[in-house]
């Protein structure tokens, strides 16, 4: 009888290679998979690693086989060799820097905001609980179609859309457009000033107040001339310079971007794994 040769056993061509194992290094963003909690590392023992999400909260979590993933995909943490707890610094937000960040792989959920100034005002004082968080900030260049974006776009319990408006005031251009949209997986959310640039508070720029522009002057040009700051894109890099922390900011501005993260990162809500 001639003898038949299979090779290596068929079997072991399905098993799936063990996750990799990765050290619990302080400021290492994870996500615990049973929970759904994304954070920092910031220290760890033996047995378990504590994690420290945006909002300084801790969890204490075992070390467990393919417990945490990273980037996506499943890794087992282990003890990191060089086990100490890490320097808590605030970053711009008032939240817990986290050293040596790694950004997380950004999500399909997005923060749009109507222009460049709001942008970049955004990532100056948010922009490292955004890259933690793997939240992507877009330009709308303006709002009045918003609904039709918010179509194309295609929302999702996963793949939300948080939207920040000026002039977010009752009766305004602005109120109405936010109305129109129905969308459950959709939040806008505003300040009741006529640009960003009055959310920074005047104190922080050295001025006693904003200037009042008349209605037939546009607003940048009319502050700009007040105030002897030459064209607005001068103006502007005066404003944003200005800004250090959201301590220069009004606070209605810090509750409308802290409430559109918090909308497009609850794990219970979007059903992020």
């Amino acid at each position: 009888m001639r003898a038949h040769s299979y090779g290596r056993d068929v079997l072991s061509r399905s098993r799936k290679p063990a996750p990799a194992e990765v050290e619990a290094e302080p400021g290492l963003v994870v996500e615990e998979r049973g929970s759904g909690f994304c954070g920092a590392v910031v220290r760890d023992d033996r047995r378990a690693v504590t994690l420290e999400d945006r909002h300084g909260n801790q969890r204490v979590f075992p070390f467990l086989p393919a417990g945490f993933l990273l980037d996506g995909s499943p890794v087992t943490l282990v003890p990191h060799r060089g086990r100490s707890a890490a320097t808590e610094q605030r970053s711009a937000s008032g939240s817990v820097r986290v050293a040596g960040l790694r950004a997380r792989t950004a999500r399909d959920s997005r923060i749009w905001v109507e222009g460049k100034h709001d942008a970049e005002l955004v990532e100056r004082v948010w922009g490292h609980d955004l890259r933690v968080d793997g939240v992507v900030v877009e330009e709308l260049r303006g709002v009045d179609r918003l609904d039709e974006h918010v179509e194309v776009f295609g929302t999702a319990s996963n793949r939300r859309l948080g939207v920040l408006v000026d002039h977010l005031v009752e009766g305004s251009k602005e109120s109405r457009v936010a109305a129109a949209v129905r969308d459950p997986h959709v939040l806008v959310t505003g300040h009741p000033y006529v640009d960003i640039w009055q959310a920074v508070k005047p104190a922080s720029l050295g001025i006693p107040a904003w200037p009042e522009v008349p209605r037939s002057v546009p607003w940048k040009e009319g502050v700009c001339a007040a105030l002897g700051w030459g064209e607005p894109h001068e103006g502007w890099q005066r404003v944003l310079s200005a800004v250090t922390s959201f301590r220069d900011l009004e606070p209605d501005l810090i509750g409308a971007v802290e409430r559109l993260i918090d909308f497009v990162t609850d794990p219970v809500e979007t059903g992020s794994a």
